[in-house]
C-alpha cells in the first residue's frame, strides 16, 4: 500500500465516522426533542405539583396545630382528673373518718 492509497483509506474512514456520529446525533435529536405542546404539559404537570405541595404544606401545619390544641387539651384533662382524684381520694377519707367517729358514738 503506497502512500496515497493511505491517504484515500484514511480519508475514507474518516469520512464514515463522521457521517456515522452526524447520523448518530441526528437520532439523539429526532428521540429528545421536545414540542411545545410538551412543553405546555410540562408547565401544568409543574403548576399541579406547585399546587400539591401548597396544599401539603397547609395540611402539615393544619395537623401541627391541631395536635398542638389536643395536646394542652389532654394535659388539662390530666390534671382536672388528677384534682378530682384528690377530691374523691379526700371524700373517702372524711367518710371514713365520720364511719369511725359514728361508730364509736353508737359504741
Amino acid at each position: 500500500m503506497n502512500r496515497m492509497e493511505f491517504i484515500f483509506a484514511t480519508a475514507v474512514i474518516l469520512f464514515v465516522a463522521f457521517c456515522l456520529g452526524w447520523f448518530a446525533g441526528w437520532l439523539v435529536n429526532r428521540f429528545t426533542r421536545v414540542t411545545k405542546a410538551e412543553i405546555g404539559e410540562l408547565d401544568r404537570m409543574a403548576q399541579a405539583l406547585h399546587e400539591a405541595e401548597e396544599t401539603r404544606d397547609q395540611a402539615i401545619t393544619y395537623l401541627q396545630q391541631r395536635e398542638a390544641e389536643m395536646t394542652t387539651q389532654l394535659s388539662q384533662t390530666e390534671a382536672e382528673l388528677r384534682a378530682a382524684m384528690d377530691g374523691l381520694r379526700d371524700a373517702r377519707r372524711e367518710a371514713e373518718e365520720l364511719r369511725a367517729y359514728i361508730e364509736r358514738q353508737n359504741a
